[in-house]
């Protein structure tokens, strides 16, 4: 029986907060996959300070509580500003949208106090787009005792399909690092491993007037502090022996929060040697999530995706280590929009009521089906 075709749009905000990921796929939320647009929109001015601010009083679950006003506020600017744009791009495309996957902005994520709070009213996004609208993803695998994320490798397993990549390792370099894992007999296994780009966004941010390190040219001019690097590395909790078949998949399957590292290790380094050694720090954990897939293993590919893979200095030391590294543009894709192309599937996949997480991608129970589907006009 040929399955049904969607042409959905999907809306994502990472953790760097500058503005918002669209794209438009046509897909049956399996194997049939085709990317129709990608888009992104900065955010104002205005909003990008508001989020920052909030973001950083928001530490704790009586946080959410005692800025419900303010959040409640800014969700509401939020959903409307995405709205705008998703109005906007309709009109361009001229295309009959089935629906929209709507991940929202991710403001404080604690899964050990099934947490993730995102700003994003679906709701008030349908009603205002006239469309269905699927948000919230990380509820149900939340309640099934989940982390909520990663939530994107059951996507990734869809391009290993269409691509034919057999063995394959994606890791995406967001705020956060994460990665999937597929092997050659079909088996998915996904997990955070820790700091990607949050913290050398954070120095930069606290430094300068930028939001992030082009290029990572201001990583490239300074010098690694391999003591502090050291130290960081044995003091840091980050999860990257996550194939070991002894561990318990709640030691392995655990994700993370920008709000679960910090900077301080590196204050006294000079503005460049601080950047040097952060984008060392998170370059040392990817070659350790590597090293862990590929001990005593044939080399397999491995596809760097996320704002991360952008930067330099990262790739260059990653690729004096690993010649078979490569960037999922490589693929014919855009890997600046896979996490929205991702949302835009998983919203196909919710409304089928098919799975989206799974014991060995988050550590939840059972495998989980996704958002919550809500048609408001």
């Amino acid at each position: 029986m040929k399955k049904k075709i969607f042409t959905v749009l999907g809306l994502m905000s990472g953790t760097s907060m500058d503005g918002i990921d669209l794209s438009i796929i046509k897909s049956d939320g399996y194997d049939n996959f085709t990317t129709v647009l990608n888009d992104y929109t900065e955010y104002d001015g205005h909003l990008y300070r508001d989020l920052i601010q909030i973001r950083d009083q928001i530490n704790n679950q009586k946080d959410l509580i005692k800025f419900e006003k303010e959040l409640a506020e800014l969700e509401r600017k939020i959903t409307i500003f995405q709205a705008h744009i998703v109005n906007k791009i309709i009109k361009k495309v001229n295309l009959d949208l089935d629906l929209i996957g709507f991940h929202g902005q991710t403001i404080y994520h604690d899964a050990s106090k099934k947490i993730s709070k995102q700003l994003g009213d679906g709701p008030l996004l349908s009603q205002l787009t006239k469309k269905k609208i699927v948000y919230d993803f990380r509820k149900k695998d939340l309640e099934n005792d989940g982390q909520g994320a990663p939530l994107t490798p059951i996507f990734h397993k869809m391009l290993q399909k269409k691509f034919d990549l057999k063995e394959v390792l994606f890791v995406n370099i967001g705020g956060i690092i994460n990665s999937t894992y597929i092997s050659d007999k079909d088996k998915l296994i996904a997990s955070d491993h820790g700091p990607g780009m949050c913290l050398i966004d954070e120095w930069i941010r606290k430094n300068t007037k930028k939001k992030f390190d082009l290029n990572g040219e201001i990583a490239k001019s300074g010098k690694v502090n391999k003591l502090v690097l050291n130290q960081a590395l044995d003091n840091f909790f980050y999860n990257s022996d996550y194939l070991n078949e002894n561990k318990d998949l709640k030691d392995t399957n655990l994700s993370y929060d920008i709000k679960d590292f910090n900077i301080s290790f590196i204050k006294g380094l000079s503005f460049e040697d601080g950047a040097a050694t952060l984008v060392a720090l998170s370059s040392q954990i990817i070659k350790d999530i590597i090293k862990s897939i590929t001990n005593s293993k044939k080399e397999i590919n491995i596809y760097l995706c996320g704002g991360g893979r952008k930067n330099k200095f990262l790739v260059e030391i990653l690729k004096k280590e690993y010649q078979n590294i490569y960037f999922v543009d490589d693929l014919g894709l855009d890997g600046d929009f896979i996490e929205s192309q991702a949302f835009g599937y998983l919203a196909i996949r919710s409304i089928l009521n098919l799975p989206i997480s799974f014991p060995e991608t988050t550590g939840c129970k059972k495998i989980s089906s996704g958002g919550i589907v809500i048609k408001n006009f």
